[in-house]
Order: structure tokens, then C-alpha cells, then sequence
């Protein structure tokens, strides 16, 4: 009889296990076939070509770099970024890789690879206001935004200056730009690799980085489930795509400089 209940619950546990998640990740992209990656749009990490229907952009040709090494395809799926960790965690998606920045409140609710690329907030402004707005104490009464739950959000909450302003959120860094062009805002903190890609040409070529703000050093990196089997498995292949050129080479078809090399900087 005791034997009999052992089995029962042994099998429940197996159950539970599976139910929750403790399978292999990389056994489950390989049998679907697919990655389904979370990302949100924005310049030059994933956004659309001209087109309109052409996914591009340094992370994206890196997500289909590493993904065709595993033999899968990715599928990505635009996501709300305040809730990608319930995204991942429910099975929703299998990754989170779209300028993603490391950091120790993240790490309690997914899995990191080694960083790839590097990358800082930075405070972009209108031409018109260089002169008014030249230090984060000049703006501690101006009106703020950054994209809702990301680094930028969390470098004005957390500097001196900057968390006396009006703060007001954006859904995305592409609708921070957006919202700092029609005047809505005073002032935006993104990603370096977002402002170097949009601010000073085009439509946004009223747009200018105020020099000379220091805010916040980051790491990117791919996020999965915490304890996942894909973060081994992708440190190898991101490692392979350092050492054949394979990233250098994407990064400087975007423009984006900066990478992160564990070899060299860890």
C-alpha cells in the first residue's frame, strides 16, 4: 500500500512539475518549431521597413541568427512591455529580447544570457529648448516622459532631479519620441541606442541628446524563465556569433556600436 501511494505521488509531483513550467524550454521551441519572442517596436532593435511588413533591425536579424543555430524560426509577437514578465512566465511567449537592460529587480522574474551590447539613458529635447533645459536640474519642473516600465521610467524615478518633474508615460520609446514632438512632453528619457538611431534626422531632426546628463550604464541581454535551459544553450551560440563576425556585422548594418563581448568585458 505504501508503495502503491509513493507512485501516486510521485506522479502528481511529475504533474505539478510539468503544469508549472519545469520542463525543458529548449525541448518545447524545438518540438513547435518556433521562438515567439516579445518585443515592442522601435528603431534600430525591431521596427518595420519601409514596406511595412518587413520586420528589421539589429535585434531582430540577431534573434533570427541565433534562432536558425537552434534550428527553430522565430515568431515575434508585439507585446505591452509593463507586462512581459507575466507574458513569459505564463507561456505566452518563450523570450523577451528586444533592448532588454539587465537589472537585479528582473532578474527575481526571468533568466538572463550573458550581455550583448551596452547602452545608457539619455534625455533627448527639442533644438528649440538647448538652452533652457542643459542639466537634470533644469528640468526638475519640466514635464517628462519615458516608455512605461523600462530603464528609462526607472532613471527618473530614481534620480534626484528628475523625480521632482511631471512625469507622464508612453506605451512605447517610439510614442516617447511621438509625444516629444507633437509638445505633450518637455523632455524624454530613452535608450542611447534609440536617440542615435532617430534624433537629428528625419522626423526627428528638431530633436536633439543633451550632452552631458549622465544617467544610467545598462546591459542588454535575452530574457527567459528563470532556470531555463535556453540561457546555456544561447551563451554558446551568441558566443559563436562574436567570434565568426556574424554580430559585428549586424550591428554595423544598424548603426549600433557598443557591443558587448563577455571575453573582453566580463
Amino acid at each position: 500500500m505504501k508503495k502503491i501511494l509513493a507512485l501516486v505521488l510521485a506522479a502528481m509531483m511529475l504533474l505539478c512539475c510539468v503544469s508549472c513550467g519545469g520542463g525543458s524550454d529548449l525541448k518545447l521551441i524545438k518540438e513547435n518549431g518556433k521562438m515567439v519572442i516579445g518585443i515592442t517596436l522601435y528603431e534600430p532593435m525591431n521596427y518595420y521597413a519601409e514596406d511595412g511588413a518587413t520586420l528589421i533591425g539589429f535585434d531582430t536579424e540577431f534573434a533570427e541568427a541565433l534562432c536558425a543555430k537552434l534550428g527553430v524560426a522565430p515568431e515575434f509577437q508585439i507585446i505591452d512591455w509593463d507586462m512581459k514578465e507575466t507574458e513569459l512566465k505564463s507561456g505566452n511567449i518563450d523570450a523577451i529580447w528586444n533592448g532588454l537592460t539587465v537589472t537585479e529587480e528582473r532578474k527575481e522574474n526571468m533568466g538572463f544570457t550573458t550581455p550583448y551590447l551596452t547602452n545608457k539613458q539619455c534625455v533627448v529635447i527639442m533644438k528649440e529648448d538647448a538652452g533652457t533645459y542643459t542639466d537634470t536640474a533644469s528640468l526638475a519642473g519640466a514635464i517628462l516622459s519615458a516608455e512605461s516600465g523600462s530603464a528609462g521610467e526607472t532613471a527618473i524615478t530614481s534620480d534626484a532631479n528628475l523625480s521632482q518633474a511631471t512625469f507622464t508615460a508612453s506605451d512605447t520609446q517610439a510614442a516617447a519620441l511621438l509625444n516629444l514632438k507633437s509638445g505633450n512632453v518637455d523632455a524624454i528619457v530613452v535608450d542611447i541606442t534609440v536617440a542615435q538611431a532617430s534624433v537629428g534626422s528625419g522626423d526627428y531632426a528638431d530633436m536633439q541628446i543633451v550632452e552631458g546628463i549622465e544617467l544610467t550604464n545598462e546591459l542588454y541581454a535575452i530574457g527567459y524563465r528563470v532556470g531555463s535551459d535556453l540561457i546555456a544553450e544561447s551563451n554558446k551560440i551568441i558566443d559563436e556569433l562574436i567570434a565568426d563576425g556574424t554580430l559585428a556585422a549586424i550591428a554595423e548594418k544598424y548603426g549600433v556600436t557598443d557591443l558587448y563581448n563577455a571575453a573582453v568585458n566580463g
